[in-house]
C-alpha cells in the first residue's frame, strides 16, 4: 500500500513539474547546449557586422579622399593656367617695353650723331676759314715785301715774277696719269674700278655738277675723274686710306674727304634714279619672271639681312656686338645691318642700313620705311620672300620652319629657297665686288649708312649695265638666322601659303625629291 502511495506522490509531482516548464518562457524551455550555440552564433554575427560597418567607413574614406585629391588637382590646373598667363602677359608686356625703350634709344642716338655732325661740320668750317685767313695773310705779306724790294731796288737775277710758297707736298700721281689715258687697257681699268671705262664716265657726268670745284690761288682744284676714282677704289679694293693716297697723289684726309663727298653726292644725284621701288609695268614683269623661276605667283621681291663688320664703337657697344659671328669666328665682333630687297635680275629696289648688328632680321625689318610703307597698304596683294630669319606677315612669305615637314611643305621650301637664292646672289656680288663691306672700315659710324648706300648705288648701276663680275672677286656670304619668338602673325597668310604649297605640289610643278 506504501509503495502505491509513493508512486502515485512522484506522477503528481512529475506533472506538476511539466506544468512549471509549459510557463516558463521559450527561452528559459531551451536546453543549455543549445542556448550556448545560439549566444555563440550571435556573436559571430555581431563581428560581422561590425567588420562590414568598418569596411564601409573605410570606402567612404577612400572615395572622400579620391574626390578631394580630383578637386585639388583641377585647382592646381587653374593655377598653373593662371599662372602661365600672366607669364605669357609679363613677357608681352616686357616685349612692348623693350622695343619703346629701344625706339627711344635710336632715336636719342641718331639725335646725337646729328649733333656731332653739326659741331664736326663747324669745327671743318672754323678749321677752313681759319686757313684761308692764314693764307690771305701770308700772300699780303708776301705782296708787301715785294713792293719793298721793288722800291729798294733789289731784284733777283734770275726770278721772272712774284714767288708762290708751297701749300702742298710733291705727291707721285703717276699710276692714276696712267689709268685715266685712253689706251690704257680695258681690261686693267676694269680690274682696278670693278666697272668698264663707259660706265665710268657716265658716272662721272652724272656727278659732274656736284662734286666739281674751281681752281683758287693757291691751288688747283681736283678734277671731277681723279675724284670719282679715288672713291670707286677705295670701295672696290677696301685698302687702307695710306695706299690711296700712295696711288692718287693725295694726302690721306684729302682722300678721305672725297669718299665721303662723293659717296654722299651718289647717294643724293644716282640714288634716286638707280634704286627706287618699281612701278606698275615693272612689278608685273618682275612677278612673271619669280613665277617663272618659283612657280609663286605674286613675288615682286626677294628680302635678306646681312651683316657688315665695323670697328667697336665707342659709344652702345653692347648694341653693336654680334654674337653669332662672335661664337663662329671665336673673334670679338661688331657689325651693323644692310636690309635690302632684289628684283629677279638681283638689283637693289629697296635698302635699310644701319641698325645694329645685335638686332634680329625680324626687328630690323620692323624699324624700315618698308616695313611702314607695306603697313599703309603699298605691298597690298603681292609678296616679298624671305628667310625664316623672317615672320610670316601679309606681305612677307617664308618658309615652314618645324622639324616635321609634310612632302607639300618641303616642296615649298624648296621653291622659297629658288627665290632667297636670287637676294643672296645679289648680296655676294655686292660684298664681293666692293670689298670694303668685307673688311672693318676706318669710316665713322655715322657716316657708314652714305658709305653703304653708294656701294648699293653702284652694284645696281653695274647690274643694270651689264658689267662681268670676275670669279675670282665671288665670295659666300654667311648670316646666321634666327626664328622670331613669334614667326607667324597672319592667319590668312598661313592660309594662302597652305594653299600655294598645295597647288605647287598637285599641279606638277614641285619637281623636288623628299628627303
Amino acid at each position: 500500500m506504501k509503495l502505491s502511495t509513493l508512486s502515485d506522490a512522484q506522477y503528481l509531482s512529475s506533472i506538476y513539474d511539466f506544468l512549471q516548464q509549459m510557463n516558463e518562457p521559450a527561452a528559459a524551455r531551451i536546453p543549455m547546449g543549445k542556448q550556448r550555440r545560439r549566444d555563440s552564433l550571435s556573436d559571430e554575427e555581431e563581428e560581422n557586422e561590425d567588420d562590414d560597418g568598418k569596411k564601409r567607413k573605410d570606402l567612404k574614406g577612400i572615395i572622400t579622399s579620391l574626390s578631394l585629391l580630383e578637386d585639388q588637382e583641377r585647382e592646381d590646373s587653374r593655377e598653373r593656367e593662371m599662372a602661365a598667363v600672366e607669364e605669357r602677359r609679363l613677357l608681352e608686356t616686357n616685349h612692348r617695353k623693350k622695343t619703346r625703350a629701344m625706339v627711344d634709344f635710336y632715336s636719342n642716338l641718331g639725335d646725337y650723331y646729328a649733333e656731332v655732325e653739326e659741331l664736326d661740320q663747324s669745327r671743318r668750317k672754323k678749321s677752313r676759314a681759319l686757313a684761308g685767313a692764314i693764307a690771305t695773310t701770308g700772300l699780303a705779306a708776301e705782296m708787301v715785301d715785294a713792293k719793298k724790294s721793288d722800291k729798294g731796288g733789289k731784284k733777283s737775277s734770275g726770278e721772272g715774277g712774284q714767288s708762290r710758297r708751297l701749300w702742298v707736298k710733291d705727291r707721285s700721281n703717276s699710276w692714276w696719269d696712267e689709268c685715266s689715258r685712253r689706251d690704257y687697257p680695258e681690261e686693267e681699268f676694269r680690274k682696278a674700278f670693278r666697272m668698264g671705262r663707259d660706265t665710268f664716265d657716265m658716272i662721272c657726268e652724272e656727278l659732274n655738277s656736284v662734286i666739281a670745284k674751281e681752281d683758287t690761288t693757291l691751288r688747283s682744284a681736283i678734277p671731277v675723274r681723279q675724284r670719282v676714282a679715288v672713291c670707286i677704289w677705295r670701295l672696290a679694293t677696301g685698302e687702307p686710306l695710306r695706299l690711296v693716297s700712295k696711288k692718287f697723289g693725295l694726302g690721306i684726309s684729302t682722300c678721305h674727304k672725297l669718299v665721303l663727298e662723293v659717296c654722299s653726292a651718289i647717294k643724293t644725284v644716282l640714288m634716286p634714279k638707280f634704286l627706287v621701288w618699281p612701278d606698275d609695268d615693272s612689278l608685273r614683269k618682275i612677278k612673271e619672271e619669280f613665277e617663272l623661276v618659283s612657280s609663286i605667283p605674286g613675288v615682286v621681291g626677294s628680302m635678306y639681312t646681312t651683316h657688315i663688320p665695323i670697328i667697336a664703337p665707342k659709344i652702345s657697344v653692347a648694341a653693336y656686338f654680334n654674337k653669332r659671328h662672335t661664337e663662329r669666328n671665336q673673334k670679338t665682333s661688331y657689325s651693323i645691318t644692310l636690309q635690302g630687297v632684289v628684283d629677279s635680275r638681283g638689283v637693289f629696289t629697296d635698302v635699310c642700313i644701319g641698325w645694329p648688328g645685335s638686332m634680329p632680321d625680324d626687328q630690323v625689318l620692323e624699324k624700315s620705311a618698308l616695313y611702314q610703307r607695306a603697313q599703309g597698304g603699298l605691298l597690298k596683294g603681292v609678296w616679298i620672300v624671305g628667310g625664316s630669319g623672317y615672320p610670316l606677315l601679309d606681305w612677307v612669305l617664308v618658309p615652314y620652319t618645324q622639324q616635321k615637314l609634310t612632302w607639300t611643305q618641303h616642296t615649298f621650301n624648296e621653291k622659297i629657297g629658288d627665290v632667297q637664292r636670287v637676294a643672296k646672289e645679289a648680296f655676294a656680288k655686292l660684298k664681293g665686288r666692293w670689298s670694303c663691306l668685307q673688311k672693318r672700315t676706318e669710316v665713322k659710324l655715322q657716316d657708314l649708312p652714305v658709305v653703304l648706300g653708294a656701294c648699293c648705288v653702284l652694284h645696281n648701276i653695274c647690274e643694270m649695265r651689264g658689267e662681268e663680275m670676275d670669279h675670282e672677286l665671288r665670295i659666300e656670304i654667311m648670316d646666321d638666322e634666327m626664328i622670331p619668338e613669334v614667326a607667324l602673325r597672319s592667319a590668312s597668310s598661313m592660309k594662302a601659303r597652305d594653299s600655294i604649297a598645295h597647288n605647287i605640289l598637285h599641279h606638277g610643278l614641285a619637281g623636288s625629291s623628299f628627303p
